[in-house]
C-alpha cells in the first residue's frame, strides 16, 4: 500500500521530467519531492527512477506504475467528487423500511418534499412491521426504520439505535356506512362487544385483544389480515368491523366504510429509528427531518 499523495507527486515528476520541475508545479520544495519519491520507493520495495547524468529515467517498475497512475488519479478524483456531492446533498441513497400505513401516508409526502428540494437524493422503500424492521436497521440492512408500539408493549429497541418521535396515532373503528353506530362522532369499544371483528398484524392484534379484555369482553374474530385494503374490503362487505390506527383513514378506498374514534382513547406511538452513527450522514439526517415535518402536519400528532 502507498500514500495517494505520493502518486500525485510521482505523476507530476513523470509529466514534467524532473524533481525540480514537479516541485515548481506543485508548489513544493525540491527536497520535499525527493523525500516523497524515496518514501514511495520504500513502500513499493523497488526503485522507480535511476539517475542519467543530470536527469532521471524510469525503471521498469516506474514504467509499470506510470501506466496505472492516470487510472488511479481519475478514480480518486471521481471518488472525491461523489463524496462531495453526497456531503452537499446533491446525491445520496437512503434506504427506508416502513410499516404499511406509514408507507402510504408519511413516506410519499416526505419523498415529494425531497424530490423538490434535493432531486439527487434517492430514497429506497421497503415494507416491514416491527420488530423485524428494527432488526433490519440495527443490522445495517436499511438506514431508517419507521416502527410503532402500543402502551404497555415492550419496546424491544436495540441499544445502538437512536429514536426520533414522529406522532401519536389515535385508534379508530372501521364500520360499514349503514351501521347504527356510524352516525356517532366516537364509539365506545364496549358497545361493540357483540360484533364480529377483523384483526390486523400480530402487534395490533395483541393490543386489540388487550383493549377488549379491559372492557370486559373477548372479541369474535372472523378473520385476520395485515393488508389494509383487504381489511377495508371485508368491512365494506359486512364481514366484520375493525379497529385501526387513524393513519389508515388517510387512504380509505371504500365509500361504504366509515371511521370513528374509539373510546376509551388509545394511541399508538410512531417513531423513526436509525443507527446513531448514521445521524451524521447528511442524507439520512435530511430524510429524518422531512419525516418529522410531515408527521407534525398529521391529525394524530
Amino acid at each position: 500500500m502507498f500514500d495517494s499523495r505520493y502518486i500525485r507527486t510521482f505523476h507530476e515528476v513523470v509529466r514534467t521530467g524532473s524533481y525540480s520541475a514537479a516541485a515548481r508545479s506543485l508548489g513544493y520544495t525540491q527536497p520535499a519531492v525527493s523525500q516523497q519519491m524515496k518514501a514511495l520507493e520504500r513502500d513499493l520495495g523497488t526503485p522507480l527512477f535511476t539517475r542519467v547524468g543530470r536527469g532521471i529515467r524510469l525503471t521498469e517498475a516506474g514504467e509499470a506504475l506510470t501506466r496505472h497512475t492516470g487510472v488511479i488519479l481519475d478514480s480518486l478524483s471521481a471518488a472525491q467528487q461523489q463524496i462531495d456531492a453526497i456531503a452537499r446533498l446533491r446525491a445520496g441513497r437512503v434506504r427506508v423500511c416502513a410499516f404499511p400505513s406509514a408507507g402510504a401516508t408519511l413516506i410519499p409526502e416526505a419523498m415529494a418534499m425531497l424530490a423538490a428540494e434535493h432531486p439527487g437524493i434517492r430514497v429506497e422503500l421497503t415494507e416491514s412491521e416491527p420488530p423485524e424492521s428494527l432488526r433490519l436497521v440495527a443490522e445495517g440492512a436499511c438506514d431508517i426504520s419507521l416502527a410503532f408500539s402500543y402502551p404497555g408493549q415492550s419496546a424491544e429497541i436495540p441499544g445502538e439505535l437512536s429514536e426520533v418521535r414522529l406522532l401519536e396515532d389515535p385508534l379508530t373503528v372501521l364500520l360499514p356506512t349503514g351501521h347504527p353506530l356510524a352516525r356517532r362522532r366516537s364509539v365506545r369499544l364496549a358497545d361493540l362487544a357483540h360484533e364480529r371483528w377483523i384483526a390486523g398484524c400480530l402487534r395490533c392484534r395483541a393490543n386489540f385483544l388487550h383493549a377488549c379484555a379491559e372492557e370486559g369482553f373477548t372479541p369474535d374474530i372472523a378473520c385476520t389480515t395485515d393488508d389494509n385494503l383487504v381489511m377495508q374490503s371485508l368491512v365494506a362487505a359486512g364481514v366484520g368491523i375493525a379497529m385501526v390506527p387513524q393513519l389508515v383513514l388517510s387512504f380509505l378506498c371504500h365509500q361504504k366504510v366509515t371511521g370513528r374514534i374509539v373510546e376509551p382513547h388509545t394511541r399508538r406511538r410512531v417513531h423513526a429509528y436509525a443507527l446513531r452513527d448514521h445521524l451524521r450522514i447528511p442524507a439520512t439526517a435530511l430524510v429524518l427531518d422531512r419525516l418529522v415535518a410531515v408527521a407534525e402536519r398529521k391529525t394524530g400528532c
